[in-house]
């Protein structure tokens, strides 16, 4: 007889907006369209306890640390604790039984798939970044087959797939925005802003207003940072009309769609949207990111010419003002980069990553 049990997925990771919002894309993906059961594992210091929860979705916790970037007793205190995390998700795993395990990085997604892969059950590794955290780097070469975002990741995985992120349909659906005198220049740096950015496009607002006529600026400071930068922007004498600092913006493929050029940080869910909506883009990767994978996400776009670089240790005043009165004054430039970016997107991703997994659990899972 066939079997008709549901198909069971179990997630794991999170930690930042980068891995938990693919993350629940995917889900949604595996529940609406394969009729499927998916849980999720995480840890409590992410952003899953909020967002995971919120979706609809069943989440549990373990306790797992950081091996990068910390003191070595933190290290030592992580080696310690990550046993009791793999025998935690051996646990869970036994009892909940999923077809496929999915880790999409993070602090959990280490633990996860590796009892997976002591319990033999298939599993599949999503890896937006360009450079492959520690928990992916740890199980690349075991897992049953991955997801990849770049051609050079897909050296790091076994059976790898370059799918891309799942990303919003509305920015897919923007069309690219007619030439206008009338520039909109986007800074934004996540949810939580950028300290760089918030410090530094103060000191060039007024001579970048005086040599772009028609140029306005919105720029998302993030909510801590809102007051000061606002203070920053209004001490410049700069017209206030043609300026705008929000702590949050909501409906970012709005936003998108009026931006010009965007000046930004370069996370994997960023570089996809960019792509997926077709942006130029002057990339600002986070010097503290992990393995320094933000720079190394920019360095695929800037090589594809669909976007330029400038590394925080080159952001003088001077070099960011220079280059951003030179793109956006260049419409023939922005337009290039744009159509650049297009070409790196990748519209049916979810449903790619969904059918990998579908087609990992074997073929009477799923619909």
């Amino acid at each position: 007889m066939p079997d008709t049990t549901p198909l069971r997925i179990l997630i794991a990771g999170g930690g930042t907006g980068g891995h938990v919002i693919p993350a629940l894309a995917i889900a949604r993906e595996l529940r609406d369209a394969h009729a499927a059961e998916v849980k999720f594992v995480g840890t409590a210091r992410g952003l899953e306890t909020r967002l995971v929860p919120e979706a609809g979705f069943p989440l549990e916790l373990i306790h797992v640390g950081q091996l990068k970037n910390v003191s070595l007793l933190t290290r030592a205190r992580t080696l310690t604790d990550l046993p009791r995390g793999i025998l935690r998700c051996i646990s869970l795993l036994r009892s909940y039984q999923p077809h496929v395990v999915v880790g999409v990085g993070g602090y959990a997604s280490g633990p996860a798939m590796m009892a997976a892969l002591l319990l033999r059950i298939p599993t599949l590794a999503f890896e937006p970044n360009a450079a492959p955290g520690l928990a992916n780097r740890l199980v690349g070469r075991y897992v049953s087959a991955a997801a990849v975002n770049f051609d050079e990741t897909r050296r790091y995985f076994r059976n790898a797939k370059v799918t891309g992120i799942p990303v919003r349909p509305a920015f897919f659906e923007l069309q690219p925005k007619p030439p206008s005198p009338a520039k909109r220049l986007l800074v934004f740096g996540g949810s939580q802003g950028a300290r760089i950015l918030n410090e530094i496009l103060p000191q060039i607002l007024f001579p970048l207003l005086r040599d772009t006529p028609g140029l306005t600026v919105l720029h998302q400071s993030g909510p801590r940072a809102e007051a000061a930068t606002r203070q920053d922007y209004l001490d410049t004498g700069a017209d206030e009309s043609r300026w705008q600092v929000s702590a949050y913006l909501d409906d970012m493929p709005a936003r998108f769609a009026d931006a010009d050029l965007i000046l930004c940080r370069s996370g994997a869910s960023t570089m996809a949207e960019l792509a997926a909506a077709g942006k130029p883009s002057l990339l600002v990767p986070f010097a503290a990111a992990t393995d320094d994978h933000q720079r190394k996400n920019a360095e695929a776009f800037v090589a594809a010419r669909a976007a330029r670089m400038l590394l925080e240790s080159e952001l003088a005043p001077q070099r960011l003002l220079d280059t951003l009165r030179d793109l956006l004054t260049d419409p023939a430039t922005l337009a290039s980069m744009s159509a650049q970016a297009r070409t790196l997107a990748h519209p049916t991703a979810v449903q790619t990553i969904a059918q990998m997994i579908r087609t990992l659990a074997g073929p009477s899972k799923g619909r």
